[in-house]
């Protein structure tokens, strides 16, 4: 319990001093300057860079053996023997950054050392300061007040997030054709915890270019909330310990993720 409330208090430090970093480079010029390929093989921009030297600047203060993972420098050990890994998104949405429009959020997630499952996640979206976070058995909250996925079970009903477009268009044909609403916002890890609170019933992705960075915060408070998270195939979902390994994924409230897996396999086969 005490390294939950220390995680909330560290994400919450972290969100605001990359925010007054950020602030007045959103939406310039200057934050889409292109400054080098990140480690995870992705062109990093100015207003990546500057997040993240925001984060490791703190991180590197803490006074704490702690591993690092994220986008741009890939891996960082601070101390000699880390007591648990953090798994950073500094800027999640660059595109919407960029550009100014207020969907964009930095994310974070922990895991004790030696544990594979995370036990901490946290997502803020920088623009509007909705805070979503979720402790390991504990539940998933937004703003301090705990969230849980739709009820829907009718999937003519849903509302979902699809990424499948170039050159992925075919795999998610017959799900589009199926749902009632279909959303692309550009944060993937703000999509995810959309789902979490039931603003989505669904959110897919079939470009298999997903990383560990992305989802993992995301995963945790979906499943925190009540959802359920698989891979493409509806195996549960691994997420390797490396920023390299690219994942397919399917998070839904659970009541109709069958079907979707199903309209998946009958879209890529189609034709």
């Amino acid at each position: 319990m005490e390294d939950d409330y220390y995680f909330l208090g560290l994400s919450n430090r972290i969100a605001d001093a990359v925010h007054d970093r950020i602030k007045d480079i959103t939406g310039t010029l200057r934050a889409s300057d292109t400054l080098y390929m990140g480690a995870d093989g992705t062109p990093t921009k100015f207003i990546d860079d500057i997040a993240e030297k925001v984060i490791l600047e703190i991180l590197s203060g803490e006074g704490r053996s702690i591993r690092i993972l994220s986008e741009e420098c890939g891996e960082k050990i601070i101390g000699d023997s880390p007591q648990y890994t953090i798994i950073v998104d500094p800027i999640d949405g660059t595109y919407n950054a960029c550009f100014g429009i207020p969907f964009y959020s930095i994310s974070l997630a922990f895991k004790h050392a030696l544990e594979e499952e995370m036990c901490f996640g946290y997502v803020k979206n920088l623009a509007t300061g909705d805070i979503f976070h979720a402790r390991r058995g504990k539940g998933a909250f937004l703003n301090s007040g705990r969230i849980e996925i739709s009820n829907k079970s009718d999937i003519s009903k849903f509302c979902v997030s699809i990424y499948g477009y170039r050159p992925h268009v075919k795999e998610t044909t017959m799900l589009c054709r199926k749902v009632r609403r279909v959303r692309i916002l550009g944060s993937v890890a703000l999509e995810l915890c959309y789902t979490a609170a039931g603003k989505f019933d669904a959110f897919i992705d079939v470009r298999g270019s997903l990383r560990l960075t992305d989802v993992a915060a995301g995963k945790l408070i979906i499943e925190e909330a009540g959802g359920v998270v698989t891979d493409g195939s509806g195996a549960p979902l691994l997420l390797e310990d490396s920023i390299i390994n690219k994942v397919h994924m399917v998070a839904s409230n659970g009541h109709a993720h069958e079907d979707i897996l199903k309209l998946l396999a009958g879209s890529s086969h189609e034709g």
